[in-house]
């Protein structure tokens, strides 16, 4: 059985690379604050999904300066939808330190890139690697499918890990190791894929240790997670009789931590619906809707039971709450629970 080369890679992803907004053209230079937001935004999130919000957030924000001096509500706002919210305010801050701490240029080294905030091991081997063409380990989800099945290694992810970033430097080469990286990236999402894979095509089908030994499915290898217990709780969406929605923004950390939602009650394990009118921001006929809504956050799943009621015109709203008009909806950090939320309700998502 051959050795796998960096060569053969490399000449596949010449010819197959994908086409990504956030990707430079052959023989042009990246520019790494493209790199970063993208690697941001693609964390637990898919490439289909990321690409409007990637296009939309650069346009709104085109630079690292731009996003830097932007207010907190306005890059949440841009963000909403995503997902996993922290990424936002790391986002955010991290920008701010590259202009305050690194007269906005942001570090070319993984040690540099570490230390800023929300960058942790793969983000700063993939901007490294990717904008800098330092010979930096990227592992993520695609490139442990691909090496645990070149090598079979059997170890259980995440332990495994270490064992992956080493195989990955092993192969790098000291030039193109950003087009490396970047074909690893690629091999995975397009011919490793988790089920099927299109071993055929792969420039690498000699020297698979899986593939050879038909086992290549059973490959990455993981650890059985533990699911967290249902958390239950009640959202009151109150509605003027203007169309002005009744809010409130989260905590700025936590789960949601920034974001805009209705009032909710505690979201807990036990929660009691019967005791649900006690958590109501206003004393009023509140009717319970239908369906619940359900979601599913990394820990836990959630499940909200929605009451609406109406309210006059000219109702001043509670103590750190805010009514919202219709017409600026959109411009709210609503996460994706508070979408299924209004959904429920009867109102209509609003445009960014």
């Amino acid at each position: 059985m051959t050795a796998p080369s960096a060569a053969d890679l490399l000449a596949w992803y010449d010819r197959h690379r994908r086409s990504l907004p956030w990707r430079a053209a052959a023989g042009e230079r990246a520019d790494p604050y493209r790199v970063w937001a993208s690697e941001i935004m693609l964390q637990q999130t898919t490439v289909t999904a990321v690409k409007p919000y990637y296009e939309r957030f650069m346009t709104r924000f085109p630079t690292v300066a731009a996003l830097a001096a932007a207010p907190s509500e306005d890059v949440m706002q841009a963000w909403a939808g995503l997902g996993y919210y922290s990424r936002a305010r790391n986002l955010h801050a991290c920008a701010r330190a590259v202009m305050g701490d690194h007269g906005g240029r942001f570090p070319d080294t993984e040690e540099g890139l570490r230390a800023l905030p929300g960058i942790g091991a793969y983000t700063a081997g993939a901007v490294a690697a990717i904008a800098f063409d330092r010979p930096a380990a990227a592992v993520d989800g695609n490139v442990e499918r691909v090496m645990t099945r070149l090598f079979a290694i059997a170890d259980l992810l995440p332990g495994a890990r270490p064992l992956v970033r080493e195989r990955v430097l092993a192969l790098m080469p000291q030039d193109r190791p950003g087009d490396f990286a970047q074909g690893l990236m690629d091999l995975g999402a397009t011919i490793c894929t988790p089920r099927n894979p299109a071993c055929g095509l792969c420039p690498w089908r000699s020297p698979c240790v899986g593939r050879a030994g038909g086992t290549q499915e059973s490959f990455p290898r993981k650890a059985a997670k533990k699911a967290g217990a249902t958390r239950y709780g009640a959202a009151f969406v109150l509605l003027r009789e203007d169309g002005a929605l009744l809010l409130r923004t989260r905590p700025p950390k936590g789960l949601l931590g920034g974001m805009a939602e209705v009032p909710t009650s505690e979201w807990r394990a036990d929660y009691e619906l019967d005791g649900a009118a006690q958590d109501a921001p206003v004393v009023t006929r509140w009717r319970e809707l239908a369906p619940r809504v359900r979601h599913v956050f990394t820990h836990f799943p959630l499940e909200l039971t929605v009451f609406m009621a109406k309210a006059p015109t000219g109702t001043a709203e509670p103590p750190g709450m805010r009514f919202t008009p219709a017409a600026r909806l959109g411009e709210e950090p609503l996460s994706s629970v508070m979408l299924k939320v209004l959904e429920t309700a009867g109102l209509s998502q609003p445009a960014a």
